[in-house]
């Protein structure tokens, strides 16, 4: 049973040999590219295959010359099994349409990405990454001048395009990298030095090594491996230990998710274990980790264990406006709409504004370029902040988190005392098993199908949105239902500020509201 096999490690090995086959030679017609909230994503083969790689980088190369777009495009991924063959796969698509590549020599993390983007190293990215999913898994990103996800509006146009590459391959233009080198269209880069520099800038890692606590941090062998170390080595940080360094395309060497599969989530309990086992043994005080493209983040602390994402976003936030550690255009704090209602009960205290997004960062992409959010930061672990990157930044969450723990205390009691000031939250994500046809159904529905609720688990119903899936907003609480847009599930959220039975009776009333 799942229950028995999670937080253990994974006892199958991975045929790599059958998942590079499936790469290049898919058994199955592979799919249509098609974009989630920031990119194609499929397991290896008929879902993600080489095609793919080289029809959406064709489909770039396209906009950009349409576009008269000049200047180099980063291109990199992370360090699961094709990411390497996909990037090379696209700058050889990219050179031979002419367009000029950079093409690092280690794997590249997501926010590294946006961060080069966005201090004019590249006019836009190509990213391999399928981030903390199964080691099966393979997606690839677009990121316009924006240095953030693209829109809907381009990833439609990439859509387009990649697909009618799809059906007519022989359209592609590519040459070898070796010409493309001589031609001098394709070159490395430092992608290390300018990012730990300029973190510097942001985090206090003076305090950090002069502070008692002794820090952990676990790479989840990911990208962020050779960034934590150079961190750690440029800032002194004699108190910080990185506890893993292995490296390996399969993930075996991470603990088992809740439904029994390999997932780098470092936001949940079980891949989590052994630092969670790390706070509570000692001698560590505050354990972190960021998933393989380092966009995601997560933290376990010896008073609190794993300290859930929704928890660590209302420290942080705190913590910047307390410190004005943030821009000073800075007016807001943004959220995706799964993400706690207590950062608009912080926000508001201090006479901020709060922006409530659909899910996905590049809703955020804008707010940050226009650096209004002190953070912004949805219930799956990502945040960034103004003036920084206009991507989820795991690395800059987790420098930011160990800051905090040295001049302010355990993040678990922070937390409590936001929660003994501004009421506590009750949250919960259930996922429910479904199909495409109802999936399709719930993506139907319009707020004026409910026009006749008025009220729910006790509570007036204040208003309904319907922007992605359907929220309804109640005088002490909330319930969100979703589609996922990879899965056959409904993602089911709730949060009440009343009290636990008050939550299960609102996953409860949300699942029925909806048959």
């Amino acid at each position: 049973m799942v229950s028995q096999l999670a937080g253990t490690l994974p006892t199958q090995t991975i045929d790599v040999d059958a998942l590079r086959r499936a790469f290049y030679e898919p058994e199955k017609t592979p799919v249509p590219v098609k974009f989630g909230t920031s990119g194609h994503r499929g397991t290896l083969g008929e879902g993600f295959c080489a095609l793919h790689a080289k029809a959406i980088a064709q489909a770039v190369a396209r906009i950009h010359l349409e576009n008269q777009i000049t200047g180099p495009i980063l291109v990199g991924g992370d360090t699961r099994l094709m990411s390497h063959d996909t990037a090379l796969l696209c700058a050889e698509v990219l050179a031979g349409n002419g367009l000029t590549v950079i093409l690092p020599d280690i794997p590249v993390p997501t926010p590294v990405f946006s961060f080069e983007v966005l201090n004019g190293r590249a006019v836009a990215s190509l990213n391999g990454t399928a981030s903390h999913n199964p080691p099966q898994e393979m997606g690839l990103k677009y990121n316009p001048s924006t240095g953030g996800p693209a829109d809907s509006r381009l990833t439609t146009q990439i859509e387009k395009y990649a697909n009618a590459y799809m059906v007519h391959p022989q359209d592609i233009k590519t040459i070898s990298l070796q010409e493309a080198r001589q031609k001098g269209l394709i070159r490395t880069a430092d992608i290390i030095t300018p990012y730990v520099e300029a973190l510097g800038n942001k985090i206090d890692f003076a305090k950090i090594a002069q502070s008692n606590t002794k820090f952990a941090i676990h790479p989840m062998g990911g990208t962020t491996l050779p960034f934590y170390k150079a961190i750690k080595e440029k800032y002194h940080l004699k108190n910080v230990d990185i506890v893993s360094e292995v490296q390996d395309p399969t993930f075996n060497f991470i603990p088992l998710d809740h439904d029994g599969k390999i997932r780098m989530d470092p936001s949940s309990v079980y891949p989590m274990k052994p630092l969670i086992e790390l706070v509570q043994k000692g001698p560590y005080a505050f354990a972190a980790a960021s998933d393989p493209d380092g966009d995601r983040f997560g933290c376990a602390t010896s008073q609190g264990g794993l300290i859930p994402p929704n928890h660590a976003l209302c420290v942080m936030a705190d913590y910047l406006i307390r410190n004005h550690k943030t821009v000073s255009t800075a007016c807001a704090i943004g959220r995706t709409l799964g993400t706690t209602f207590l950062l608009d009960r912080i926000a508001e205290s201090y006479g901020l504004q709060t922006d409530e997004v659909n899910v996905g960062f590049k809703y955020f992409v804008s707010g940050l370029l226009e650096r209004r959010y002190v953070l912004a930061g949805e219930e799956s672990a990502g945040m960034s902040v103004s003036d920084w990157t206009t991507e989820k930044d795991g690395m800059f969450a987790v420098c930011l988190l160990m800051e905090i723990q040295a001049t302010q205390g355990d993040i678990a009691s922070l937390y409590q005392e936001l929660t003994a000031k501004h009421g506590v939250s009750y949250y919960t994500r259930v996922d429910v098993p479904t199909d495409a046809e109802t999936k399709n159904r719930i993506k139907s529905l319009r707020a004026t199908n409910f026009e006749h609720l008025v009220q729910v688990a006790g509570e007036k119903v204040l208003r309904i949105r319907d922007s992605d899936g359907i929220k309804v907003y109640l005088e002490n609480s909330w319930f969100l239902v979703r589609p996922s847009g990879t899965e056959n599930i409904l993602k089911v959220y709730a949060e009440t500020f009343v009290d636990e039975k008050h939550l299960h009776e609102l996953i409860t009333r949300a699942q029925k509201v909806l048959e």
